[in-house]
């Protein structure tokens, strides 16, 4: 029985009626450009192997039934037209909060479209806390659901931007729109350069002989909100300080000329962040002529960046892309990705040497440091309103 001839059957026992669409949405992974995102800056990932899963049917009624597989198969129930957070399952705000977007989004731009009560079903298998942004391939599967369903005219760009208000607007986690877009418009095969400013995006392909290797550190995560706020209001506030709107409209000159006038933590903190964004246009170029040893360098120079300037590595993750580097060497890419503080290493290496890598962060890693990695060997995909 494949997955959705499983979920399909799960649908019909939950809600003793048959799905009426089935949605996909994959995750994804940053390959370089961290802290660029809220900057105005470049990043660029790309959606991967793994997803989430969203079945729908109408119903007569303005009741949501939301049917949760890999939470105990817990069920909420809301009301359409009284749409309230709910403190005990927390999860199910990212429904409540996707929908009230997409309410208002309808509302605004196709007034004669209205949407009516729906029972919903939900399976994902995004690792959890391994940097693969389960959240956004939530919303954007769930959008995708919708607005098959109802016949809503939704563009991939349109469907990223509600995810995003989702997650600003009602969950309350300030996140950047990366994660939503790569879901929406991924593209096999392909990694994703999204300009953050303006939302254009151009693909470079990812060679067929090179694997996506994802290293979960599984280092629990402490200060994340609090040090990213600061790392944040830290990049504005140099941004301000050259009277700009952000960081983007700065360049290295400019902020060399300045530096005996800025603090050396904000000098640091903007030095990161603009010479990320000139990284990642320079790894857009190296994969689309496949120069995998100046990808290599680069990446590297991004890790040593987030280490050193950004401030937000940890031993762990330094240790891991020190004994995965050994592996790749020039054939390839690793550094951390993500918010920092715990998290994830990504790499970009050849499918030949992919066992060995593996073996390597095994063994090493656990005697260095006491703590099992999670390893994720991953490809690209396409998004969930890319077809």
């Amino acid at each position: 029985m494949t997955k959705q001839q499983s979920l399909l059957k799960q649908f019909n026992t939950a809600y003793a009626k048959d799905a009426e669409v089935v949605a996909y949405a994959p995750g994804r992974v940053n390959l370089i450009g961290d802290h660029t995102d809220y900057n105005d800056g470049f990043v660029l990932p790309a959606a991967v192997n793994f997803g989430t899963h969203v079945l729908a049917a109408k119903r007569e009624d303005d009741v949501i039934n939301v049917t949760a597989i890999d939470i105990d198969n817990q069920r909420v129930s809301f009301n359409l037209s009284q749409i309230a957070f709910d403190d005990k399952n927390t999860w199910s705000n990212y429904v409540r909060g996707t929908i009230i977007e997409l309410v208002k989004f309808i509302q605004s731009s196709q007034p004669n479209t209205t949407i009516a009560g729906v029972d919903l079903l939900i399976s994902g298998n995004v690792p959890q806390g391994a940097g693969l942004s389960s959240s956004a391939a939530f919303e954007i599967a769930l959008l995708k659901a919708l607005s098959d369903l109802f016949d809503i005219p939704l563009p991939g760009i349109d469907a990223a931007k509600l995810g995003q208000k989702a997650e600003n607007n009602f969950v309350g986690c300030q996140c950047g729109i990366m994660d939503q877009l790569i879901s929406a418009l991924g593209k096999k095969s392909h990694a994703m350069l999204l300009d953050c400013r303006d939302l254009s995006y151009q693909f470079a392909k990812i060679p067929e002989n090179m694997a996506l290797m994802i290293v979960n550190s599984n280092v629990k995560r402490e200060l994340v909100s609090s040090e990213y706020n600061t790392r944040r209001a830290q990049c504005e506030a140099v941004a301000k300080h050259f009277n700009r709107s952000a960081l983007r409209d700065v360049s290295l000159a400019e902020l060399n000329e300045e530096k005996h006038n800025l603090a050396e933590e904000l000098y640091k903190r903007a030095h990161h962040v603009i010479s990320e964004s000139e990284r990642t246009l320079e790894a857009l170029t190296a994969l689309n002529t496949n120069n995998m040893a100046r990808l290599s360098y680069l990446m590297a120079q991004s890790h040593r960046s987030l280490k050193d300037d950004f401030e937000v590595t940890t031993p762990e993750l330094d240790y891991l892309v020190e004994i995965l580097s050994r592996v790749v060497k020039e054939e390839g890419g690793v550094r951390m990705t993500g918010g920092g503080f715990g998290g994830c290493v990504v790499a970009i290496l050849p499918k030949a040497i992919q066992t060995q890598a593996e073996q390597v962060v095994q063994e090493y890693y656990v005697k260095k440091t006491g703590i099992e990695p999670s390893i994720f060997i991953c490809t690209a995909e396409h998004g969930a309103f890319s077809l």
